[in-house]
């Protein structure tokens, strides 16, 4: 049996995808997507170049002595636009009605 792509709004109202294994282990998640059908195109492509892609090995050849915790990280802010959870739908069928595409047409 394959896996399963599931399509999910997180916490900040983005809309994501994770890869789930049969067993229902997550074994992808997703970057955010500002909406749903940038997200099913991000399915597609996933499909289209992981299928038989080949593994490049970029790890360093020992472990490095510091712990995780003791290196300086640098975090990036990112401008955060949050939609109301109830506004989500409405937008999606504005959306949907502007293409005059079916719902999923070309998705897959």
């Amino acid at each position: 049996m394959a896996g399963m792509f599931e399509l999910f709004v997180d916490a900040e109202s983005y809309f994501r995808f994770r890869l789930t294994a049969p067993d229902g282990t997550v074994m992808a998640v997703s970057k955010a997507f500002d909406n749903k059908t940038a997200a099913v195109a991000g399915i597609a492509a996933v499909r289209e170049y992981a299928g038989m892609g080949l593994v490049a090995d970029v790890s360093p050849m020992e472990r490095r002595a510091t712990r995780p915790e003791a290196r300086d990280v640098t975090v990036q802010a990112r401008e955060v636009r949050r939609i109301p959870a109830a506004d989500l739908h409405s937008r999606s069928r504005e959306m949907h009605r502007a293409t005059g595409e079916p719902r999923w047409a070309g998705a897959f």
